[in-house]
């Protein structure tokens, strides 16, 4: 009995020396650890075939890619590349920076400059006055709903059509000046006197537009957290103070939008307005760069320069569009 049991303990120290070896091994990293195998599994789903599920997030924005940069991103090198060329005689000469060097000296080109400086002092009006009007529609003043529909409907009026209005509105003789009569003020030339002629347009330019800004204000509005609003109202802050603490920040990136793109249409989308109501004049008072690109390429058979007038009129965009976002974060921020 005795040597039958030495004999199978032996046995199972033999056994237990043989797992020893294995099991030091795996905590040795023998066997790959966990690290080692979610590796592997990365390896391996980065080898993975590309199939339908994996080729359908890049094949539907396939289309917008192509058109951004077929319809925009290359005719704008294009134009980059073609401002270096001349015109007439040089026409496809390389001539270096000359075209931006005779905008500069451009005495047209100048007044469209400060007619832009003119645009940016006027762009906070013509973005308050759609926020102001959506502001009292949120709170539902008496007939809001009739306000609505009226606020939008100059927006799907043609330029040419608000134009051809605004000149018999605004004439010598036309209504606006018989109502300063009524009151004693003399006859204002709204569309002759260079002085003011230019601020008439962005006047008719504000309202023709406003509407769509409206919209924005409004969709923005929609998304306000009411429960800030009702708490401003219990601890009794008025209007003002609620506008300027809940409601502009709540709506900073609606502000930002609506901003970037009114400064766009107002320095894109008034040549119809132009165009009709002053053609430029008078003196070349209410020039703006596209007005003057018309001019340069269609008139004066000049589309060197055109491209050249239409690179700084990109740059100017694309540098107060950044400052404003940048100015209006800070701003929000503030308040």
């Amino acid at each position: 009995m005795n040597t039958r049991h030495r004999g199978a303990e032996g046995r199972a120290d033999a056994v237990d020396r043989d797992m020893r070896p294995a099991a030091a091994g795996s905590r040795s990293g023998t066997v790959p650890d966990r690290g080692q195998s979610e590796r592997s599994a990365g390896r391996r789903r980065r080898r993975r075939p590309w199939n339908a599920e994996r080729l359908a997030p890049y094949l539907l924005v396939a289309p917008a890619i192509v058109i951004i940069l077929g319809l925009r991103v290359y005719p704008l090198i294009l134009g980059g590349n073609y401002s270096l060329t001349g015109d007439g005689a040089r026409n496809g000469q390389f001539v270096g920076l000359a075209n931006y060097v005779a905008l500069l000296e451009d005495p047209l080109f100048q007044s469209a400059m400060s007619n832009v400086l003119i645009l940016l002092l006027m762009l906070p009006v013509a973005v308050a006055v759609p926020g102001m009007l959506a502001t009292f529609l949120f709170l539902k003043v008496p007939g809001h709903r009739f306000y609505r529909s009226v606020y939008f409907f100059p927006v799907v009026l043609s330029p040419v059509i608000i134009g051809a209005i605004f000149n018999i509105v605004l004439s010598y003789d036309g209504p606006v000046n018989q109502a300063l009569s009524v009151v004693g003020i003399g006859a204002v030339d709204w569309l002759g006197n260079p002085n003011i002629a230019m601020y008439s347009v962005i006047a008719v330019h504000i309202w023709a537009t406003f509407g769509m800004a409206l919209v924005i204000f409004m969709a923005g509005f929609a998304t306000l957290d009411q429960s800030l609003l009702d708490a401003a109202r219990v601890d009794g802050a008025n209007l003002p103070q609620t506008i300027w603490h809940v409601v502009i920040p709540e709506l900073s990136q609606t502000i930002q939008f609506v901003f970037v793109t009114t400064m766009i249409g107002m320095l894109t989308g008034m040549f119809g307005l132009l165009y009709v109501m002053t053609s430029g004049g008078p003196g070349g008072a209410t020039y703006l760069p596209e007005l003057y690109i018309w001019f340069q390429q269609g008139r004066m058979n000049q589309p060197a320069l055109a491209s050249a007038a239409s690179t700084v009129l990109f740059a100017i965009m694309l540098v107060v569009g950044l400052a404003q976002i940048r100015i209006i974060k800070r701003t929000t921020k503030e308040a």
